[in-house]
């Protein structure tokens, strides 16, 4: 037992009890293993043992600190609380148990009992919380919100939930106040105050010890909630601009089928088996980014269909690849739109055909694809507009913008009758990365 008048030397005692809950609080959540089970609320008996395991030990340690002679590192029941109220009601009275442990070897009863206890409470109120959610609505000055709370559930007939967690901490330290001095004072470890005004200290520490490390996990939470939704608005995105390609890209290819199919069904069956390679490729891949030979393999039997459409004398497609480049990663669906247009605006027009150049390198961390035709070019006022109005080009900046933010380059030089280059330069990706985005 600890007594203390309202005073300087309490005041700091239980400063240092608060920042010592502060300072654990943080350290856990560096950890993301520890993030990961908090985050989850409903917990299986694997993550409440992670979770006692996280907390029990250091909690211990504090109450050995305690018997040695710093009495600001006993945070036994506001552990044990706290354990309960996230862990529900196995993981709060049996950590509270391993908690105690220190204190009842050194003959301090009422230990285990009141630790237990502690954590029964915390487990209970879990269960009758009707939105799990309200346990993190406590904060270090949340007792400041009572009356709006209490007027709120009157005013709408309901129980003040909110209310539930702060008046736990409160009941729990008048508990042990009165258990204390009921007892012999070695039974149960306890900072008895001596007056009113060290009293309510007392009270708003073990409130605080409790509500500061919620406050810190809540906003780590929030973080991470926000990192999972914008990591989810990406890939919804990234789907809708997929979805844009695809479609677009079929319609034109079954187009080239439909025109062979009268005039040379044997080619119109060797167009088809290299549609369904196609098609086989687009269901079997789901990474937003593919290794740049794959992305070349794709547009070869895009090109090989388009060769047997307008012929092998009116189109003819030239490659000069860097070898170090074709095990980079990039953007699944880059350049197939950007080859359709050519062949599309640039190329179709001209009643003789034309060429198609596809070039890659890769220096200094980053990769070049360039593609270029001999096409009918873009005048130079529609060139002004063609990153909003192209659906292929449009739809390819978009995609570089939601990947790599502003670290790429896609720049389109054209003259009108002379054709038309796309050169993009992005980053280059490792493997590891491209396959966890």
């Amino acid at each position: 037992m600890l007594s203390l008048t309202f005073g300087q030397d309490l005041i700091f005692l239980l400063l240092l009890k608060v920042g010592l809950a502060a300072a654990l609080a943080a350290l856990l959540a560096r950890s993301a293993t520890f993030r990961r089970v908090l985050y989850t609320e409903e917990r299986d008996s694997d993550l409440k043992v992670q979770l006692m395991l996280f907390l029990t030990p250091a909690l211990a340690l504090g109450v050995m600190f305690r018997m040695v002679g710093y009495p600001f590192a006993d945070l036994m029941l506001e552990g044990s609380f706290l354990l309960g109220l996230l862990g529900g009601r196995v993981a709060g009275p049996l950590g509270g148990s391993v908690i105690s442990l220190p204190a009842f070897f050194g003959h301090e009863w009422l230990a285990m009992p009141a630790a237990a206890a502690a954590g029964l409470l915390g487990g209970i109120i879990r269960q009758l919380m009707p939105n799990k959610e309200l346990i993190w609505g406590l904060g270090p000055f949340s007792f400041l919100g009572v009356p709006r709370w209490v007027w709120r559930a009157a005013r709408e007939t309901r129980f003040p939930w909110e209310t539930l967690p702060l008046a736990a901490c409160v009941g729990i330290e008048l508990g042990r106040v009165i258990l204390g001095r009921g007892v012999k004072a070695s039974w149960l470890f306890r900072i008895d105050p001596l007056d009113p005004g060290a009293f309510v200290l007392v009270l708003l520490a073990t409130v605080m010890a409790v509500a500061v490390p919620i406050k810190i996990w809540n906003n780590t939470r929030v973080e991470a909630q926000l990192v999972e939704n914008q990591q989810r608005l990406l890939k919804a995105r990234m789907d809708a601009l997929t979805s844009q390609i695809n479609p677009h890209f079929l319609f034109n290819t079954l187009n080239a089928v439909s025109s062979l199919v009268r005039v040379d069904p044997d080619m119109a069956r060797v167009v088809v088996i290299k549609l369904s390679n196609i098609l086989r490729r687009l269901l079997r891949q789901q990474e937003n980014f593919v290794p740049l030979r794959d992305e070349l393999a794709f547009i070869d039997d895009y090109l090989d269909i388009e060769v047997i459409r307008f012929g092998r004398d009116k189109l003819q497609i030239f490659k000069e690849v860097d070898e170090h480049s074709l095990d980079a990663f990039v953007p699944s669906m880059l350049l197939q739109p950007i080859v359709e247009n050519c062949i599309k605006h640039g190329l179709g027009p001209r009643l003789d055909g034309g060429h198609i150049h596809i070039r890659t390198s890769r220096a200094d961390g980053r990769v070049a694809i360039e593609v270029e035709d001999n096409g009918a070019g873009i005048p130079p006022e529609r060139l002004r507009d063609i990153y909003a109005e192209g659906i292929g080009i449009s739809n390819v900046q978009e995609r570089l913008t939601v990947l790599y933010g502003q670290d790429f380059r896609f720049d389109i030089k054209s003259e009108p009758g002379r054709g038309t280059l796309i050169r993009i330069e992005i980053p280059e990706l490792v493997p590891v990365l491209a396959s966890s985005t």
